[in-house]
């Protein structure tokens, strides 16, 4: 039987890529760092994967093991070393502790093995192509060469909401009906895995974007406006009527930018906005505005959903208010719980500028036409 390591065995990884690995014909081996998760996974013969919404079904998945990666790093390096494939979904900020695993693994893998397929499966444009850039600096200089030539690096575009579990559900997972896997085929030549689950499109830069930029940059809009407007789901903050409209504005400015950028037939892309926005109302998820709205900082970050948008839209000479508006929201999601959102209030009431600090969350400098807008909004958090 093929195998494929996973990395990152979370909700994601047994409730969308695990799953889908599986259902592909996959033995599936999930390495994560959780003991506990780990244990129970060991331990267990089946978990089912609960979908939600029209048309749901339950899906039982077996035939897994589990590898403790933070204490048997050998046996994940070994399990590398003759797969068929290695994906993760472990967080755009944890790529660069699994990518010396997977050097290792490299390493190890005989020459005479077909190229093992390496695809990261995270909410970043071009995750995989960070992953490889982490595993080339974790490699020896004089066996670099061989080792990346036992690889093929694909980006991939996922997309399945996966809400935070109720309490006492085990292994179990609850997911949305709705799910996409767009993998590039190019670096493959031919020869890309069989996984019935995806697709695989030419060139990947249109279905990351349009992905990120509508269901992400919409999702944390809808986190971020209904936190500050007191609702709790996610589906309850839409069902708001300024919350619904701060996420039409904000989609409106990324579908200007998504259909000129990428030639999109305005029709078909206008559909997939109104099927994205159904999904945000779906009452049987029990998606919160805290989940969603968690790791503000990486989400006001320079490459992700609203930076990036908001200064191509700036640069083109347009001012992308909403978008805005949506980054003044964030500035403002004040959860004690989550790490980032710590750390950002604490850096609100620091004695540092408005402008620093908008340079800091942002990535950008005080000459980009963005910069002065956004400072603005600190200005306005900080009040």
């Amino acid at each position: 039987m093929s195998t494929a390591v996973h990395f990152g065995a979370g909700n994601i990884g047994r409730g969308f890529v695990g799953l889908l690995l599986h259902q592909a014909g996959y033995e599936v081996v999930f390495a994560d760092v959780a003991a506990p998760l780990i244990d129970a996974l060991a331990a267990a013969e089946l978990y089912t994967v609960h979908e939600v919404g029209a048309g749901a079904q339950d899906h039982v998945v077996t035939g897994f093991r589990a590898v403790n990666s933070a204490q048997d790093e050998a046996g994940v390096v070994a399990e590398i070393a003759t797969a068929d494939i290695v994906t993760c979904a472990v967080g755009p900020t944890v790529l660069k502790f699994i990518a010396p695993v997977i050097a290792k693994g490299l390493q190890q893998r005989s020459v005479d093995a077909a190229p093992l397929a390496v695809m990261a499966c995270e909410n970043a444009i071009n995750a995989t192509d960070r992953l490889r850039e982490f595993i080339v600096d974790a490699l020896p200089e004089d066996e670099r060469e061989e080792a990346l030539a036992k690889a093929v690096f694909a980006n991939t575009a996922v997309d399945r909401i996966v809400p935070a579990q109720a309490p006492g559900g085990g292994l179990d997972v609850t997911v949305e009906t709705y799910f996409e896997w767009a993998i590039d085929r190019t670096p493959f030549h031919g020869a890309e895995p069989e996984l019935p689950g995806a697709h695989y499109v030419d060139g990947l830069a249109a279905s990351i974007e349009r992905k990120l930029f509508t269901v992400n940059t919409g999702h944390a809009t809808v986190a971020y406006h209904g936190f500050l407007a007191g609702a709790d789901k996610i589906s309850d903050a839409v069902a708001m009527p300024a919350v619904r409209s701060a996420l039409e504005a904000v989609l409106a400015e990324t579908s200007d930018l998504l259909v000129r950028r990428h030639e999109l037939d305005p029709e078909v892309h206008r559909a997939y906005v109104a099927a994205i926005i159904a999904r945000f109302e779906n009452v049987h998820l029990p998606d919160t505005v805290t989940r969603v709205g968690r790791q503000p900082l990486r989400k006001l970050s320079r490459d992700e959903r609203f930076v990036s948008p908001a200064a191509a839209l700036a640069e083109n000479g347009s001012e992308p208010t909403a978008l805005l508006d949506a980054m003044g929201a964030a500035l403002r999601f004040d959860v004690a719980d989550d790490e980032q959102s710590v750390e950002l209030q604490a850096l609100l009431r620091s004695d540092r500028s408005d402008a620093d600090i908008a340079s800091e969350i942002t990535g950008l400098g005080g000459e980009h036409p963005l910069h002065a807008s956004f400072t603005g909004r600190v200005g306005a958090a900080r009040a």
